[in-house]
């Protein structure tokens, strides 16, 4: 499991190696994209509170980037934290998320970023339940939840 002392380390000394790599032109994103997942997901743009469509929904099931389909969080560590936007405790694999030191805004952040295309996802902080005291705190259009099949 991880905790915030491995969430520091990892923007400050690196991030783990992912299981793959996805690297394209940012025309190729556009095409691929809507307007506002390439506003928040290449160029770091942020949805209002309350208003993704993921915010709110507890489906069984694994959200994955929205770029390039990497498996991120599972519904079953998701929580409701009142921010406005889905958040986790924990992300599905250890090397799923890349992690930042963000100083925008005057304020001093942890980015999380998708590992293998490196889509801007939102950001972490030392403020969950426990037993990790993580939130991942994300834009709703940076992911798309994989619903579990019903077992027949």
């Amino acid at each position: 499991m991880l905790t915030w002392k491995d969430v520091i380390s990892y923007a400050v000394n690196g991030n783990p190696t992912p299981d793959k790599r996805v690297e394209k032109s940012e025309d190729a994103w556009k095409e691929e994209l809507t307007p506002e997942q390439f506003r928040i997901t290449r160029m770091k743009g942020t949805e209002h509170a309350h208003s993704g469509d993921l915010c709110t929904t507890y489906e069984e099931g694994k959200y994955n980037c929205v770029c390039c389909d990497a498996s991120l969080f599972d519904s079953t560590i998701k929580f409701s934290s009142g921010t406005g936007w889905p958040s986790f405790t924990q992300p599905i694999k250890e090397n799923a998320i890349k992690y930042e030191k963000d100083t925008t805004y005057g304020m001093v952040r942890v980015e999380v970023m998708c590992n293998s295309c490196d889509a801007h996802l939102g950001h972490v902080f030392p403020d969950g339940p426990e037993p990790s005291g993580l939130r991942y705190c994300i834009n709703s259009a940076s992911m798309v939840l994989e619903k579990e099949k019903a077992h027949e």
